[in-house]
Order: C-alpha cells, then sequence, then structure tokens
C-alpha cells in the first residue's frame, strides 16, 4: 500500500512578492507559484486518496485561521484544508492566491499554523508529514528564541519535514548571492538557516527549485510477482534426485504509457450526471468512461448493439442480442462454430509452475530472439534453503557461461513460454534475468541477398561490383563511425571522459511532455503552453561539437561514396508533369517512348505498360485512354477470378493507377473509373456475385480521390465516403 501523506504549501502573497527582480519578467509570486502549482498538479495526477495537501495564505489582507483571533497569528489564512485535491479545488485555490496589500505577518506563526493542521488530520496515525514555506523573507519575523525552540521541538518529536524555499535567497553550494541585500531581510535568512538546521530540515533558493522542476519525476512502482512457487529441474513427483526452489518472479522493465485522454462533453443540464449517445441500448455490452464528477463536463456512456441480415426486417437488418451471439473460429472464408460446452477442447490443461528443461552456452544465444520485457527470479525471501540454493544455480551458470532454459505456466491453465535464465551477480543481491524466447512457429525466416558479394545466375561469386563497396568506402565509413562515438564524448564531474547519454538521464519525451502539458493546463486554461523542458530534448540532435568535429570525416565518406545531389523534382499536370531533370541532359524514356502511338496495354504486364503509357502521352486524352485500358483488365480478372485469387494482383493494379492520378493531378480519371467499377459490381456484371470484391476494396483505401488528397478534385471528403465507401442496402441484398 502506498505511503499516507499530508503536505502543507505556506505561500507568501504580501505586496513585497509583486515586485520584479534580478531581471525576471514575473513577479517574485509568479515565480513561487511556478513551483508550487508543479507540486500540487503532480500530487492531483497521483489520483491517490492517501496523497492530501493543504495551502495557507501568508501576509494576506484579511485573516482565516484558527488562531487568528491572536495579534501574532493575524494576516494568515487558510487557503485550502488538508484533503484530497482535485481540478476543481485547484481552480478555486487559483483564484484565492492572489498578490495582497499588506506587508504584515508572520512566517514563523505561519509554520506554528501548519503544524496545528498536520496534528489535527494526522493524529496518532502513521503519515508522512511535510511542511513547505515559499517566502521573500521581507516580512516581519517572530525570532523570539523560546518560540522557535518550541516549533523545533514539536516538528522533531512527530517526524515533521521542514522545506524552507525563498525568493533570492542567498545558497553557496547552488552558487547564488544577491547583491545589495537588505538588512531585514538578510537576517530573516539567518533565522530560517538555524530554524531549518534545528529540526535537520531542507533551506534553499527559489531559483534551484525551479530549475529542478524540469528534472522529470520517475513513479515508484509497487513491485507485484508474476509468479510464486518452485523453480524445478526434474520430476519431483518421480525422482528423489529432483531439485525443488521456491523462487519469486517480479517485472524487471516494463514499457511505462504516458496519460490517455477520456471523452467528455460539456453538461448541458446540470440536473445530470450523464449523456448517453442516440440509438443505443445499455445493458447489451455497455461500457461507461470514468466518472467526472459533478462539475461542468459529464461522462460519456458508450454501448455496442449487434445486428444481423435480414430481409424482412426494416432496412434489412435486425437486432440481436448479446446472449445469443456465438464464438466462430475463422476457417479459410467460412467460420467454424464451437459452442461454449466444447470449447474446453481448444485449451491446453496446465498447473503453474517454473520446469527448467536445459542448458546452452552463452554464444549461442541470438539477442534477436528475446521477445519480452525483462524479468527478475529471486528466491523466497523467507526461505534460508532456497536462496542458496538458487544462489548455487547462479554462480554454476556464471562460471560455466551458460544460460538456462525453462518453461513457465504462471497460473493454472494458461498457456506455456519458453524462458531464457541468465545469471545476474551485483554487490547487494544475485538473482536470475528471464526473457521470453520464441517457439519454432514464433520465428520468421528470410532469405536475402548477402551484402558483401554478388551471385550470378550461373553461380559466380564476385567480390568487386558497383554495388559492393570498396576498400576506400568501407575504411571511410568507419573512421566517420568511429569520429561519432558517444560512448566516450560526455564528461564527468572531474572532467574526465564519460558516456554521453547514460541511460539514467535519458527520459521519454512524449510520457513527460504530455504530462507537462497536462499539469500546465490544470492550471493555466488560457495560457500557452510552455516549450518542452531541456532535458526532454537534450538528446534529440547530435551534440554540435561532435558534428562539427566529425565534419570532414562526413565529406571524406561522401567524396568516397560518390554522393551526389537528387535533382529536384517539377511539380504540376502532365504539361509539367513530374520530370526529373537528368544529369547527362538526355531523357532516355523520350528516347525509348516517345514515337510510340496509342501503345496498348498487356494483361501480363500491365503495371509496366501502364506507367510508360501515361508517361509518354502528350495529352490527357491519352491518360484517360491509358485509364480505360488498364480498368479493362481489372475488370478482366475480376470476372475470370476463381473465387478471390485473383483479387490481390487486380487491387494493386487500381492502386498504380489511383498513384498515378494523384501525381498527374487528373482525379476525375480515376474517380470515373472507380464510380464505373462500384456500378458494375452491384449490378453483378463482373461475373456474378462479386460483393466481396468491394469489400477487399474498402480495406485497401482505395476510395474517391477527395480535395484533401487533390486539390483537382471535384469530390468533397463526404461525397467519398457517402457514395464510394457505403453501399446502397437495396443494391447490396438484390436478389434475383
Amino acid at each position: 500500500m502506498a505511503e499516507k501523506e499530508a503536505t502543507v504549501y505556506i505561500v507568501d502573497v504580501g505586496a513585497s512578492m509583486g515586485e520584479k527582480r534580478n531581471g525576471r519578467r514575473t513577479s517574485d509570486l509568479d515565480f513561487a507559484m511556478t513551483y508550487v502549482w508543479d507540486k500540487i498538479t503532480s500530487t492531483v495526477a497521483l489520483d491517490r486518496k492517501t496523497a492530501t495537501l493543504g495551502v495557507i495564505g501568508l501576509r494576506t489582507d484579511g485573516t482565516a485561521n484558527e488562531l487568528g483571533s491572536e495579534q501574532s497569528f493575524e494576516n494568515i489564512s487558510v487557503f485550502q484544508e488538508i484533503s484530497n485535491i482535485l481540478l476543481p479545488d485547484l481552480k478555486q485555490l487559483r483564484r484565492k492566491v492572489v498578490l495582497s496589500n499588506t506587508d504584515s505577518g508572520d512566517a514563523i506563526s505561519a509554520i506554528v499554523i501548519a503544524i496545528q493542521m498536520i496534528t489535527k488530520y494526522c493524529k496518532k496515525l502513521k503519515y508522512k508529514r511535510k511542511i513547505v514555506l515559499i517566502t521573500d523573507g521581507r516580512g516581519s519575523l517572530d525570532d523570539d528564541p523560546a518560540s522557535i525552540f518550541e516549533i523545533t521541538k514539536k516538528i522533531t518529536q512527530d517526524d515533521m519535514e521542514l522545506v524552507i524555499i525563498g525568493v533570492d535567497f542567498d545558497d553557496p553550494e547552488y552558487g547564488f548571492k544577491e547583491e545589495d541585500k537588505e538588512p531585514q531581510k538578510a537576517q530573516n535568512e539567518q533565522t530560517f538557516k538555524a530554524l531549518a538546521d534545528a529540526c535537520e530540515g531542507i533551506i534553499g533558493t527559489l531559483q534551484q527549485a525551479v530549475e529542478e522542476l524540469g528534472m522529470p519525476r520517475l513513479k515508484n512502482t509497487r513491485p507485484v510477482p508474476s509468479y510464486k512457487g518452485p523453480l524445478a529441474l526434474g520430476d519431483a513427483a518421480a525422482y528423489d534426485s529432483a531439485i525443488w526452489i521456491d523462487v519469486e518472479r517480479y517485472p524487471r522493465t516494463s514499457v511505462r504509457r504516458p496519460l490517455t485522454a477520456s471523452q467528455y462533453v460539456h453538461r448541458l443540464d446540470p440536473s445530470q450526471n450523464t449523456i448517453q449517445s442516440s440509438g443505443t441500448v445499455l445493458p447489451d455490452g455497455d461500457t461507461e468512461m470514468a466518472d467526472a464528477g459533478t462539475h461542468d463536463l459529464t461522462n460519456v456512456k458508450s454501448s455496442r448493439t449487434y445486428q444481423v441480415l435480414d430481409e424482412e426486417a426494416p432496412g434489412g437488418k435486425r437486432d440481436v442480442s448479446r446472449d445469443d451471439l456465438a464464438k466462430g473460429y475463422e476457417y479459410g472464408r467460412t467460420a467454424v462454430h464451437i459452442n461454449e460446452t466444447d470449447e474446453n477442447v481448444t485449451k491446453l490443461e496446465t498447473q503453474a509452475a517454473l520446469e527448467l528443461i536445459g542448458f546452452i552456452p552463452w554464444t549461442n544465444y541470438d539477442r534477436y530472439m528475446s521477445m519480452s520485457n525483462s524479468n527478475i527470479v529471486i528466491a523466497q525471501r523467507t526461505n534460508s534453503k532456497a536462496i542458496m540454493a538458487l544462489s548455487s544455480l547462479i554462480h554454476a551458470l556464471f562460471e560455466l557461461e551458460s544460460y538456462a532454459i525453462a518453461r513457465l505456466v504462471p497460473k493454472a491453465d494458461k498457456p506455456p513460454v519458453i524462458l531464457l535464465l541468465a545469471p545476474s551477480i551485483e554487490v547487494d543481491y544475485e538473482c536470475l534475468l528471464d526473457v521470453q524466447i520464441p517457439f519454432t512457429e514464433d520465428v520468421r525466416s528470410y532469405k536475402f541477398p548477402p551484402l558483401d558479394r554478388v551471385s550470378t545466375i550461373s553461380g559466380k561469386v564476385i567480390k568487386e561490383h558497383r554495388n559492393l563497396p570498396n576498400d576506400t568506402l568501407s575504411s571511410a565509413m568507419s573512421d566517420y563511425i568511429d569520429s561519432m562515438d558517444l560512448s566516450s564524448f560526455g564528461r564527468d564531474e572531474e572532467g574526465n571522459s564519460s558516456e554521453y547519454m547514460p541511460m539514467t538521464d535519458t527520459f521519454s519525451p512524449v510520457l513527460h511532455r504530455i504530462d507537462q502539458a497536462v499539469r500546465w493546463r490544470a492550471v493555466h486554461p488560457m495560457e500557452p503552453i510552455p516549450p518542452p523542458y531541456e532535458i526532454l530534448v537534450r538528446y534529440s540532435q547530435p551534440p554540435e561539437d561532435l558534428v562539427s568535429s566529425s565534419k570532414r570525416k562526413l565529406e571524406k565518406l561522401m567524396a568516397a561514396a560518390d554522393v551526389k545531389k537528387v535533382p529536384p523534382r517539377v511539380q504540376g499536370r502532365r504539361r509539367n508533369r513530374n520530370e526529373v531533370k537528368p544529369l547527362s541532359g538526355l531523357n532516355v524514356e523520350a528516347l525509348i517512348g516517345g514515337d510510340r502511338k496509342k501503345a496498348k496495354i498487356s494483361f501480363q504486364n500491365a503495371i509496366p505498360d501502364f506507367r510508360q503509357t501515361v508517361n509518354t502521352a502528350d495529352s490527357i486524352e491519352g491518360m484517360r485512354d491509358a485509364a480505360q485500358q488498364l480498368g479493362a483488365v481489372v475488370e478482366t480478372r475480376i470476372r475470370d477470378s476463381f473465387g478471390d485469387i485473383a483479387y490481390a494482383r487486380a487491387l494493386e493494379e487500381i492502386g498504380v493507377m489511383r498513384e498515378e492520378m494523384i501525381d498527374l493531378e487528373e482525379p476525375d480519371i480515376y474517380n470515373d473509373f472507380a464510380r464505373a467499377l462500384k456500378r458494375k459490381l452491384l449490378a453483378e456484371e463482373l461475373g456474378g456475385n462479386r460483393k466481396d470484391f468491394w469489400w477487399e476494396f474498402r480495406k485497401s483505401r482505395l476510395g474517391l480521390i477527395d480535395k484533401q488528397t487533390s486539390e483537382a478534385s471535384k469530390a468533397t471528403e463526404e461525397d467519398a465516403k457517402a457514395r464510394l465507401l457505403v453501399l446502397e442496402p437495396e443494391l447490396m441484398w438484390k436478389t434475383k
């Protein structure tokens, strides 16, 4: 269970906090609230009922606290009692934190009120208690030694943590010292430092605290075992010599996902808590989004209905209940039904176990075979015999430079997986690291031509070829890679060479950027989101010094590889066709196909012939004629196809036609073909009922070319969806 927390923030809102000092463009109060809002929103984002906080205003215009009747506690207001804080509470708190018109108010008295709030809320329960004071140190201060001693005693007895953050406070460790400091502020800083030292607290300058906000905060996760049971070598039920070690398995690495967005709507009627989509039935497979509370947003309920084709029902479809559905396994183009009583036939009955199968040398394992996140296997923590036995296994694997292969069933009736167990010996612990490795069916084997040689049709191996790197190119590439080495480009605190981007300093930009944006927008709904923190984009580009130092190596590599600039492409219609200007000045395609007269597209070589024809066409009519010829080839393939055997090739030819017409900015030619193809399919003019081809056509996203794809198109996006991607019911279910 997560640790209980109770934190009280004391925010100085005195008139002196409205000044802009030391070249800052914002007031001291806004500068201080940058830190406070970040901490508060981070607590809200945790979404933990055990994480509570309160806020006290120091040097406020009014007085609102339980000890306000006493003079020393005037001009101190409790903005937020200790509680779980949500987004609506944040909005109310933001309206309360405003600059006051007074400098009266004692920070020591505010600490006393914070102590009282924590004591009253936490009672004698186990809590992590913390007080954070943010001030500029320019107000009056009660530095009575007796009072400070009692405060220190109470903080120490209740195990509270005191953090004092000052605007422009001197901090030798950070390297900041304010020049021409006011005597009163200097005296107050000394008092605060003495108080923090007496109760073993922390005091620092606000500049450092704000800078450290850019460092992403890692989330501590409680380890949850994925397996608890024996690690067996041999059958313990049949053989006395079998090994049986009680172990536990925990995740070692796991992908952390960014925040996800849910769908909400603005509530139209405050008396209603939910809004349901029209035409839905909740009992059948309904799902509900997280509760949005009782404020201006309401949660959305979504539901799913199931329909079957029924010619006698209105619209040709009939609703069915979810209970009437049955599972079917796809078998070719049909579905094989297996009822619930027979479904156990498809399941493999297994028992939870982790069994060693054998061992392999380190050299026999390829890194690409790792299929999963890594996990850690340790001995049962309270079992000394298991700890000793697992330690001996780990050391044996390490000394023999071997891995163990194991079969894991995490829970009963779960499918088994094969694991690779690797020994890991650290200073303070020993364990086995495991990753899932593939079965035979999981491996995809492909054959590619070798990169270091060229084989001719006769079987002759050629070592020197224009497609093979020569020694000069290989040497230049090797030198360039060495010059871009990051493993020793960094510098440690002593100035020695070190790794440039260690894993501990490499954070996920997407994850923390989304978190930063959400927390900022929660407090500042109308202000622009600030740029990402520097540490998130630090490794987005190679270091400039390294790029500069390796520039000469890169130039040598480009010279050895004979790299040339690609000529620019000329955009436009066929009369301004996307033409590449040859460096030699000779247009080979024009020389070969310039004299062709209305070339005919063959059935066997349709795509190359079509491309050649449109490339040599000198008018729009020539392009239209080429599209009609290719369309005739497509229709022939569909008409003569045995089942769906020729559908893939027909779809490929349609895709080529679509790409060429987009490139030529003649979308109407393709759109006319697509409309005609749809009409013929629905009318069953292409070899009978071929509506299954239309389904494949839709899956391939070969719809009309709309204005968003090509500005020359007359079809809108809505027209493309309504007229092409949807089959009319009266035609779809037409019977002869």
